[in-house]
């Protein structure tokens, strides 16, 4: 394979804050970008070269981008398959459409895993109401067979906390299997969690691959709330964490990154949760303090360069911001925020409407707990001057 140098133009599926910042960075390298999304006001729109309004399953409208292209990649799972093979006829596709065939729908990408020999947590799968009952029974019982609960997530569509359902007790089963939509599913027992931790792999096509230190996440009602890196965790389970993002990366013939989100658990074993063959949001903070970006590794990745250094610099933390801090009369108030030392803002030129993410704020600290209380700080600075509201949850990513 040849790789693909500055000058030419790389095509990307997706025009969200994902596709934003690797458009930045590809543009920085010298490359040029053409960007596919349904939304003629997408947030990469202003910084691409060029924006095809299209729906993600438009085949000829992919294989229209594709053409002028020297290499297309993503920035969102939800590009039908169809799409992704009219991509491919017409330029190199990474990753592969099998990649996104995998990860796309959750009880594929579960027993992916599990064919694959790879940790996760106990499940079941159901396609209809009664199955889904009895999956519900089953899985709601430990090892020893006492009670435990349980989520309930939509196979395809979820994201940001959206398409899942905590049930506590069986007999909530059959309000779960209404709430999300009557669809398939995917029923996983809670564990017992130590940390939410993820890993960053990059993978060129000809198979040489680079691991970043994982991440350690934090959730509040099932959305990133932030993330910091390194992970505060043991060498030796940092080392496993790696180990089990690269086979996997390996094992699905990944060209670009993948992302591997998963559960320590207070035993200190470690199961996958989820797979993102993308830039992730627990990895922006690789902006501030690693010396290669995930968007630049992305760009290097898919073009076929040399993947780029993963020492991190110092601790990095960042925490989101949704569109609830622009409801009001005042606008945030960015000085106060901005005069914490190390802190960043990021914004995505997106619309704020409430319960959207809309960027994020960066810090770097000498530890990682400084890190996160300087984004926490910084973002409860931004919000003082916001009359309190319950966060809605995330309407898109």
């Amino acid at each position: 394979m040849s790789s693909i140098f500055p000058g030419a133009t790389v095509g990307i599926l997706g025009g969200g804050q994902l596709g934003r910042m690797v458009t930045l960075a590809a543009r920085t390298l010298g490359y040029h970008v053409h960007v596919l999304d349904p939304d003629p006001h997408c947030a990469a729109g202003p910084v691409a070269d060029k924006v095809v309004t299209a729906k993600f399953d438009d085949a000829e409208a992919t294989a229209r981008l594709a053409a002028e292209c020297d290499v297309v990649t993503i920035e969102i799972e939800r590009i039908a398959v169809p799409a992704l093979e009219a991509a491919a006829r017409q330029a190199p596709l990474r990753p592969g459409a099998h990649v996104l065939h995998t990860v796309q729908d959750r009880a594929r990408q579960k027993e992916w895993l599990v064919a694959n020999g790879f940790p996760v947590g106990p499940f079941r799968t159901a396609a209809t109401r009664e199955v889904f009952a009895d999956a519900a029974r089953r899985v709601m019982a430990d090892a020893a067979g006492r009670p435990t609960s349980a989520y309930a997530k939509s196979c395809t569509g979820g994201y940001d906390g959206r398409g899942q359902v905590r049930l506590e007790r069986a007999a909530d089963a059959d309000a779960a299997w209404v709430a999300l939509g009557s669809g398939p599913c995917v029923i996983e027992q809670a564990l017992d969690l130590e940390a939410e931790i993820s890993v960053l792999v990059a993978r060129r096509p000809n198979g040489t691959m680079i691991v970043y230190p994982p991440a350690l996440n934090h959730h509040v009602r099932g959305v990133l709330d932030w993330s910091v890196i390194p992970a505060p965790i043991s060498p030796i389970v940092a080392q496993r964490a790696s180990e089990v993002g690269l086979r996997i990366a390996e094992r699905l013939n990944v060209v670009g990154l993948l992302v591997v989100e998963l559960f320590l658990l207070r035993d200190g074993s470690l199961t996958v949760n989820e797979l993102a063959p993308r830039p992730h949001n627990t990895f922006h903070h690789t902006e501030l303090t690693v010396l290669t970006s995930q968007f630049e590794q992305l760009v290097r990745a898919v073009c076929d360069l040399p993947l780029g250094a993963t020492d991190v610099v110092r601790p990095a933390a960042i925490a989101n911001l949704f569109g609830d801090l622009w409801l009001g009369d005042t606008p945030p108030a960015w000085e106060e925020a901005l005069s914490i030392p190390g802190v960043r803002i990021h914004l995505y030129g997106k619309a704020p409407r409430p319960g959207r993410k809309v960027g994020h704020i960066g810090a770097v600290g000498l530890t990682t707990d400084e890190a996160v209380a300087r984004v926490k700080e910084a973002r409860s600075r931004l919000e003082r001057s916001r009359t309190p509201t319950a966060q809605p949850p995330a309407v898109s990513g």
